[in-house]
C-alpha cells in the first residue's frame, strides 16, 4: 500500500504523467468529486462502489476557499491538508486533486475520465462535466447514497449536543 502523501497531487497538470500510464496500460480512470469535510461512512461507501466501476480512483477535493464559497463561512470544519490526507488513507483511494475553482470542469477535462461518479441526490443535467463526459465518450455514474448520513446532519448534531 503507498504511502497516503503519495497520493496526493497538488494539481491536475502534476498527475498527468500517471493518468498517460493508466491510459497506456489499457485502465479504466474512475472520477468524483467533493468536499468531504468531515469523512463519514456514507463517504467510505460511495467512494468504495465508485472504485469498483473502473481501475484506478481520483477525488478531485476542493481547496478550502472552495469549500467556503459552496458551503458558507463556518466551512471547511477540517483543513485541505487534513481532508486530503485521511481521503488518501483510505485503501481504494488512487490520488487526490485539489482544485480552487467552484466546479471540477477543468480537471475533468484535463483528465479526461472514462468514469465520472457523482451521488444520486444529483440529477444527470445537474453534474458538471456529464456533456463533456458523452463527447469523448465516458460514463456518468449516479451512486446511491446511505441514508441519513451527510456531513450536515453530523454537524447539525454536534450543533445540538453543545446546545
Amino acid at each position: 500500500m503507498n504511502e497516503p502523501q503519495s497520493k496526493i497531487f497538488s494539481c491536475g497538470e502534476e498527475f498527468l504523467s500517471v493518468r498517460e500510464k493508466i491510459k497506456s496500460a489499457g485502465n479504466k480512470l474512475v472520477f468524483t468529486n467533493g468536499c468531504f469535510d468531515i469523512l463519514h461512512r456514507g463517504h467510505c461507501e460511495y467512494l468504495f462502489q465508485a472504485r469498483q466501476l473502473g481501475d484506478f480512483l481520483v477525488i478531485g477535493i476542493n481547496t478550502d476557499s472552495s469549500v467556503q464559497r459552496l458551503k458558507g463561512h463556518s466551512r471547511p470544519i477540517n483543513s485541505l491538508e487534513h481532508r486530503a490526507y485521511t481521503l488518501a488513507s483510505l485503501y481504494f483511494v488512487d490520488a487526490i486533486i485539489p482544485f480552487a475553482e467552484s466546479t471540477p470542469l477543468v480537471l475533468i477535462k484535463l483528465l479526461r475520465p472514462e468514469f465520472l461518479v457523482k451521488g444520486a441526490d444529483y440529477q444527470l443535467s445537474e453534474i458538471v462535466g456529464a456533456e463533456e463526459m458523452k463527447k469523448w465518450g465516458g460514463n456518468v455514474i449516479r451512486l446511491p447514497l446511505v441514508p441519513g448520513i451527510s456531513t450536515s446532519s453530523i454537524i447539525s448534531r454536534i450543533k445540538n449536543i453543545a446546545d
